[in-house]
């Protein structure tokens, strides 16, 4: 169904019509993922005004003590919609609150402070995410329903593609293998159109059995609560056939990772026009078909990379991805350089041909999409301000650079692993002015701990190499 726009004292008698039992309060962890507790629909008037209580210690990214007041998820119940898979259930995306205040600390509250500051300037920020990620076959599943497990085997603790033909060497945009996936793909992309996302196109990714469904923008904090949810509604639908969806960034070395390219326009509040989109050759200051304003928004986030890195590229498998070469099936398609330029994909942020948004390549499907897009939200609205120029756009090749020439070029470079984004991540002040000071330190806090368990661990290839080696 449409997402639900009544007022919220029409929204329990509309539900009780359409045969809703129950209603979700979802709101996010540190990890964007979803969290909340189930309500009965009579029951709904008590949960619109925050009936539904929550100890922050006991979630990752929500920083309390046992003995603080526990916070409450107020839900945004303009966001309301219906399970496209269970028709029983409402979901509403939820803001969290704390002694009758929006808690600081709230992925959601985090985004919304920003989404604030763009339209005290005049701005309304609009966003598109490319959801890339890989549908796999659990062989322990399928022996438990009494199946025979089809598909190629990744050696990776009995998993296996869905299609046993999903073996190429360069499988991206394979129709064969695509329409092999079909009967749970047509069912995700059918959920989607459901909901109103307006799916325009899904294919086959660089990888086997890695997807990517593509649907239109919308204002930033809306995709925020889709890309939240839709790898929570994947999973739901993959299991249903005896599958999982996995937003790991880089499962396996042999093959690409999966990005969730975030492609970012801004747009006068009042009038609806698209602020990025040059129209005559005097706008287009910088040859790439964007206007002043876009130019500035993109040395914001170019002056913040390296710390944004720890929100757009957030685990310690996301480094995996951002390599400057790489064994894969096609070629190296993550960017590892802080640079623009315009139709070319080794730039970290891409300028394409319609030239009217700018596309951040560096992120990936493992990220927060509220965090993400708060901090690049802040970072593009500080170039502008500032009036910060990124230089001149990066036309060539990036990949063919030797070191000497990317240093001639004055060309940074992403962090090379998680601790390296740490670092950049605390040493840069707009970091804990958009998370504020205790989101700040608990993200911070969390992702040092998980360098640190990484860093730790003895992994295979450490007993390959070394086990008897001496």
């Amino acid at each position: 169904m449409d997402l639900l726009v009544c007022e919220p004292t029409q929204i329990k008698d509309t539900l009780k019509e359409q045969g809703v039992r129950f209603c979700f309060s979802g709101y996010v962890d540190l990890h964007g993922r979803l969290k909340g507790k189930i309500v009965p629909l009579s029951h709904f008037d008590q949960m619109v005004k925050g009936s539904e209580l929550y100890t922050g210690a006991a979630l990752d990214g929500v920083p309390q003590e046992i003995n603080d007041e526990e916070v409450s998820s107020h839900p945004d119940v303009t966001h309301g919609f219906v399970l496209p898979w269970n028709k029983e259930v409402a979901f509403f995306p939820s803001n969290l609150f704390n002694q009758g205040k929006p808690f600081e600390a709230c992925s959601r509250n985090i985004l919304t402070r920003q989404v604030e500051r763009a339209a005290a300037a005049g701005f309304k920020m609009n966003l598109g995410v490319e959801t890339e990620f890989f549908v796999l076959r659990d062989e322990r599943f399928q022996v438990a329903q009494g199946e025979r497990p089809l598909g190629v085997a990744t050696g990776i603790n009995g998993v296996n593609t869905v299609s046993d033909r999903d073996a190429l060497d360069k499988p991206c945009y394979d129709l064969a293998t695509a329409t092999d996936n079909f009967h749970w793909l047509i069912e995700l992309v059918d959920a989607m159109d459901e909901l109103g996302w307006d799916v325009y196109s899904f294919d086959h990714e660089d990888a086997r059995s890695q997807f990517e469904i593509d649907f239109m923008y919308a204002d930033v904090l809306s995709m925020a609560d889709r890309v939240a949810f839709f790898r929570y509604m994947a999973n739901e639908i993959a299991r249903k056939h005896g599958y999982f969806a996995s937003f790991m960034p880089k499962p396996f070395a042999n093959m690409s990772g999966s990005g969730a390219h975030m492609n970012m326009s801004l747009e006068d509040a009042a009038t609806g026009k698209n602020l990025f989109q040059a129209k005559t050759p005097e706008e287009d200051v910088k040859g790439v078909g964007l206007t002043q304003l876009g130019i500035w928004f993109i040395g914001g986030i170019l002056k913040h990379a390296r710390a944004l890195s720890l929100v757009i590229a957030p685990t310690v498998n996301s480094y995996k991805r951002l390599v400057r070469q790489g064994s894969m099936s096609g070629s190296t398609w993550a960017p590892v350089f802080v640079s623009y330029g315009n139709n070319n994909r080794t730039n970290m942020l891409r300028v394409p041909l319609a030239a009217n948004r700018v596309e951040c390549r560096a992120t990936d499907i493992s990220m927060n999409p509220y965090l993400a897009s708060a901090f690049m939200l802040a970072a593009g609205l500080e170039g502008i301000e500032n009036h910060i120029d990124p230089g001149d756009p990066h036309r060539d090749n990036l990949h063919k650079y030797t070191a000497k020439d990317v240093e001639r070029a004055g060309i940074s470079l992403l962090p090379r692993n998680l601790e390296e984004a740490c670092d950049a991540f605390e040493a840069d002040p707009l970091a804990r002015e958009v998370f504020g000071g205790a989101m700040f330190e608990s993200y911070l806090s969390y992702k040092r701990r998980e360098w640190e368990e990484y860093a730790y661990a003895v992994t295979d290839w450490e007993c390959e190499r070394y086990l008897k080696f001496f």
